[in-house]
């Protein structure tokens, strides 16, 4: 049975900047043909953890999907990161997702144990902390993607891809 899945972005933050990573990776997905049925896209998420969240928390509670994949930009990262946890002061929270079965094949994904101390870890621990005070069975991973240009764009796609269809056929 496939699975159905929610995909977020951020909106940018600085004046100097044209896009987000995350938005125009999400932008690129929803180009491709033969996507998974089920995929949901919450695109430029506000650069603020309480309304980021909120929209977020609000969108899983209407549609109820199986996985949240939240998304941001990591400018000095080089390729697709995987953030293995979130904190808020002295939490932690995992996420319930194998990630290494999922980046297994991937050619250039690395799984991270630090999500930055921005916007995205106060998404990305809210999100979780919401599952699992609400009991639902969804589970929820977050990506920092690079900066994307003409020489990453190809192989990242494809690597976000393969995340996207095993999710959607575990």
């Amino acid at each position: 049975m496939k699975k159905s899945i929610l995909l977020t972005s951020f909106d940018i933050w600085l004046s100097e900047q044209q896009s987000n990573s995350s938005n125009d990776l999400l932008l690129e997905v929803a180009k491709c043909d033969s996507l998974p049925d089920g995929l949901t896209f919450l695109h430029q998420l506000p650069v603020d953890v309480e309304l980021a969240s909120e929209r977020v928390i609000a969108k899983i509670k209407e549609l109820q999907p199986d996985y949240i994949i939240c998304c941001g930009m990591a400018a000095k990262r080089t390729q697709l990161s995987l953030e293995a946890c979130a904190s808020w002061g002295e939490s932690f929270l995992h996420t319930q997702v194998d990630l290494a079965q999922l980046v297994w094949g991937a050619r250039a994904i690395e799984i991270s144990y630090d999500c930055g101390k921005f916007v995205c870890e106060g998404l990305y621990y809210s999100v979780l902390d919401y599952l699992g005070q609400s009991q639902l069975k969804a589970d929820c991973i977050f990506v920092h993607v690079p900066v994307l240009h003409q020489e990453n764009l190809m192989d990242i796609l494809k690597d976000f891809l393969l995340i996207i269809n095993k999710l959607a056929l575990s």
